[in-house]
């Protein structure tokens, strides 16, 4: 029985993780870590048994506690217990499914301890890739995708091992605002940016998605994934969601991956990796998918992508700043607080005051993300 730790387990990608895992009825849930969700969190202990339980927020750990005495589970909190639960001994798997730069440290410490690496949680590789990759290298462990993109890239390449890549081609939705000018966009509400049209995902990650930020973070996770440049990376609108990202060969072959937008077939592909499990739910049906569609993306009205490809090849502690730039200008947003369009304003505003470091140390990407969100907060 395959023994698994989840990251993130009341998010999007974790219960999603967790219904995989119910439906198949052969993983082991060892481990289980969340924010502040403690009444999903709890339903899920009570289901699953799994030996740890991080609540990363302190005082919810406490009250979270006092609720379950009749359950035989640690309960662990903190950066510490994050790490702790990603590093039981008994987890093969670590699926890192939390949102944002707190995934950098349990994921280095998982490596560490000989753990593969389902990996949801892209912001890692963007601020630290050239810390994990060599890392994963030298432990011999292996970093599985889970994004939807990022999967069907590695789908791509299997059966591939020594055949040059020309070209990845990165799909993407459009999201909400496709087709819309920046004039468009003046009087976005939040309501309007979390409608995607294909997609159910978490808050951020649909508001990511509407702007086009999350496609330049998947453009430099590719990077890293793959080790290709970023030149290399072509982002390809695909309104459908049909194509989820293709490899072109040199010699013109082009390998796709095709499927419904459904993420809990790259969460079973990489829990099961290298088989293939059945996996309930729809199919493409191609007698009536009469078309499909592929558009170039408008760099100019979604400059957040334009600033991605800029930040991955740059390079350094660059990424680092347009990840958490990004980060507090979408939380601001969410909370009201700034416009849509002031996202990536203050994305842009941050990498240009940004003194760029080469080859930055974990301690130097906490603390050029540290410094972004005090530049954005003294903004106020």
């Amino acid at each position: 029985m395959k023994k698994i730790a989840i990251l993130g387990s009341t998010g999007s990608i974790g219960t999603q993780t967790l219904e995989v895992v119910r439906e198949n009825g052969d993983i082991e849930v060892i481990s289980l870590a969340a924010g502040s969700n403690t009444e999903l969190l709890e339903q899920q202990v009570r289901e699953f048994h799994p030996q740890v339980v991080c609540v990363y927020e302190e005082e919810k750990a406490r009250e979270f506690r006092e609720r379950l005495k009749d359950v035989a589970v640690r309960i662990v909190t903190g950066m510490d217990g994050l790490i702790e639960t990603a590093c039981v001994p008994e987890a093969e798997i670590v699926v890192t499914a939390v949102v944002g730069m707190i995934g950098i440290r349990p994921t280095i410490a998982a490596i560490e301890a000989g753990k593969d690496i389902a990996l949801a949680n892209k912001e890692t590789l963007v601020t630290a890739g050239h810390l994990i990759i060599p890392l994963a290298r030298e432990k011999g462990i292996r970093i599985l995708p889970v994004d939807s993109e990022h999967s069907a890239i590695f789908q791509s390449l299997q059966g591939n091992a020594g055949n040059r890549i020309q070209k990845i081609l990165l799909t993407a939705s459009g999201g909400p605002f496709r087709g819309k000018r920046e004039e468009d966009l003046l009087n976005v509400k939040v309501e309007d940016a979390l409608k995607h049209p294909n997609w159910s995902m978490g808050r951020k990650i649909t508001i990511d998605s509407s702007t086009m930020v999350n496609k330049g973070l998947e453009v430099i996770e590719a990077k890293w994934l793959f080790d290709v440049e970023i030149d290399d990376i072509q982002v390809v609108v695909q309104p459908q969601s049909v194509i989820h990202s293709m490899v072109e060969y040199e010699d013109g072959s082009v390998i796709a991956q095709l499927g419904t937008p459904d993420m809990k077939l790259p969460v079973q592909y990489a829990l099961y990796y290298p088989q293939r499990r059945y996996l309930p739910g729809d199919r493409l049906d191609f007698w009536s998918l009469t078309h499909l569609d592929f558009e170039k993306p408008d760099m100019d009205t979604f400059y957040g992508l334009s600033l991605a490809y800029e930040a991955g090849r740059t390079g350094g502690s660059l990424p680092t700043v347009f990840n958490a730039a990004n980060e507090l200008a979408v939380a601001m947003f969410l909370n009201r607080e700034i416009t849509y369009l002031e996202i990536v304003e203050i994305i842009e505003d941050c990498m240009r005051a940004h003194h760029n470091i080469k080859s930055p140390s974990l301690e130097q990407i906490l603390t050029a993300e540290q410094e972004t969100y005090e530049r954005i907060r003294s903004r106020r």
